[in-house]
């Protein structure tokens, strides 16, 4: 079955929807809601926080009585379930008919819908799994066939999956196609390029000069928003580039954070800190990573003293153990999953390849996926033409 999702009315649209409501014009609602401060670290702040960090909205509620009833209403709306939807990737798994378990609805097309969130279902004892499909996928496959059939019939046994990785291959031939891939990458010129296609993700790239694997999977990880309002990035940048110094927080975490320079950015570091001071087994690792994940105060105390007792065994000081612990629970906030990155750095890594090698089969499979997205096609015929790739006004 499929698992519904519940939106909140959020403070800024809480207040567009009671101002629809009560007939006020678009603009107006736009100009007060553009008085909520953004989010920090992916937390929005609510209506009344807002009206104690913002003079100007202050200022409207007390004379405006208009304004007033609004922010009035809001307050008292606000974080109620505004609509349901279906969650873009979950499935569960029920033993027997799903309605036996939790109550469900059912779309148009029958599909049996969930009534409990992603985190309820997995309470009621359903297995919850997550689908992830990618257009991109489809973009390599199309591109790959086309490779396959270049007349030259160079190409005809090509196979994405073994395509060099390392631009020191001990082939030169592969080593030089490595390079040239990673030197697309440290350009920046990466429309077309899975993940890579953002103005500030170009901007990253160009300034982390990607050349190495590894390199492209701490990118994926590290262009979000925590990461960045915390400056990660940077410091994996500057310290690639020796322009910081590579520190370690103990001599024995060296081999677990040397691939990253010492910047804790993946869950499985946390795990591996954990495992290499205070002695967890992986089983436990896993524990920590997930009570740090979901910031249970009373959980993590309970951890804190697991940790600490730990280090202790493994001589490792006390109170540089509990610096440790206050570190990791810093880092867990921003950590991703590698497993996940490296996945996603290869698709990058292999769509960057052929656009680097094989440009114009890369760009006819995007225009083929993006048949019908008007935006999508001038933005991807106009890459076409920078790069001297002819595209017929008609198909």
């Amino acid at each position: 079955g499929l698992i519904s999702t519940f939106q909140l009315l959020k403070s800024k649209a809480v207040l567009k929807d009671i101002g629809r409501v009560l007939g006020q014009d678009f603009s107006t609602m736009n100009q007060l809601t553009k008085l909520i401060p953004p989010p920090k670290q992916g937390v929005n702040f609510s209506i009344e926080q807002a009206l104690k960090m913002e003079p100007k909205l202050a200022e409207k509620y007390e004379k405006d009585k208009e304004t007033a009833k609004i922010i009035d209403l809001g307050i008292k709306l606000e974080n109620l379930t505004r609509h349901s939807g279906i969650h873009a990737a979950g499935v569960v798994i029920s033993e027997g008919p799903l309605e036996n378990t939790v109550p469900i609805l059912v779309d148009e097309k029958d599909s049996k819908i969930t009534q409990y969130n992603k985190d309820d279902v997995e309470l009621a004892g359903l297995v919850k799994f997550d689908f992830l499909g990618l257009k991109t996928l489809t973009v390599i496959k199309l591109a790959v066939d086309m490779i396959r059939k270049r007349p030259d019939g160079k190409s005809k046994n090509f196979n994405i999956s073994k395509i060099p990785l390392s631009s020191k291959d001990k082939n030169p031939e592969r080593a030089k196609q490595a390079e040239k891939t990673y030197q697309l990458l440290k350009t920046g010129k990466t429309i077309g390029v899975f993940q890579v296609e953002s103005e500030g993700m170009q901007k990253f790239f160009s300034e982390m000069k990607p050349d190495q694997f590894n390199d492209i999977v701490a990118a994926v990880a590290l262009y979000r928003p925590g990461p960045i309002g915390s400056q990660m990035h940077l410091d994996y940048i500057h310290r690639k580039h020796g322009k910081a110094k590579i520190t370690y927080p103990h001599p024995l975490l060296q081999e677990a954070l040397q691939s990253t320079y010492g910047v804790i950015t993946y869950q499985e570091q946390v795990m591996s800190v954990a495992r290499v001071l205070a002695g967890y087994t992986l089983g436990q690792a896993d524990l920590l990573r997930r009570a740090m994940g979901k910031k249970k105060p009373e959980e993590m105390a309970k951890q804190k003293n697991v940790f600490i007792d730990g280090c202790k065994k493994n001589n490792v000081d006390e109170k540089i153990a509990k610096n440790i612990f206050e570190l990791l629970e810093y880092f867990s906030a921003y950590g991703f999953n590698r497993s996940h990155a490296a996945a996603y750095a290869l698709i990058s890594y292999q769509t960057a390849f052929l656009k680097a090698h094989y440009p114009t089969e890369l760009m006819n499979a995007i225009l083929c996926t993006d048949i019908g997205k008007a935006e999508k096609l001038s933005h991807t015929i106009k890459e076409c033409k920078r790069l001297g790739i002819e595209v017929p006004e008609r198909m």
